[in-house]
């Protein structure tokens, strides 16, 4: 009796561990359409990830959502206008160019220009504050013999 307690008290946080299954499609293919568009949308929470690798409950609120709206005939497009609508372009792993997100298409781009730019200017501006100045020729002939004697050593 006592190693059956035992057993039971071992076994006991094993039970909480279990979860529910993951929701599935009834239907192989459209499982695998929901996985394909989950792909390119994001998940809300982690940001980071795709909706389809996510394990968060809204994550797995949304490709529920998703299932139903392909189960109920929707194609692709009307299921993302649908997020887009209710989430906005965030979404999506590829926001659309827009005259707001113009900033985040092309800033990194103009930000490596604006960048080398300040470095030409720079250099150019270095390279006129120091001045070369030329040996004379007491000089040249002292660097001469110098690598002259180098030379012999």
């Amino acid at each position: 009796m006592k190693k059956l307690l035992i057993l039971m008290i071992c076994l006991l946080p094993t039970l909480t561990y279990g979860g529910e299954a993951k929701d599935m499609a009834a239907d192989p293919v459209l499982e695998k359409r929901m996985i394909g568009l989950a792909e390119n949308l994001r998940c809300l929470v982690c940001q980071n990830e795709s909706l389809a690798s996510s394990h968060a409950e809204l994550a797995e609120d949304l490709r529920r959502e998703v299932r139903e709206q392909m189960a109920q005939g929707k194609d692709d497009q009307e299921i993302i206008d649908y997020l887009v609508a209710r989430y906005g372009d965030f979404v999506l792993y590829k926001p659309p160019v827009k005259s707001y997100t113009v900033l985040l298409w092309f800033g990194p781009f103009a930000l490596l220009l604006i960048g080398a730019g300040v470095l030409v200017y720079q250099l150019r501006k270095r390279r006129q504050l120091v001045q070369e100045s030329e040996l004379s020729p007491e000089a040249q002939q002292r660097a001469a013999s110098l690598l002259n004697q180098e030379e012999n050593k």
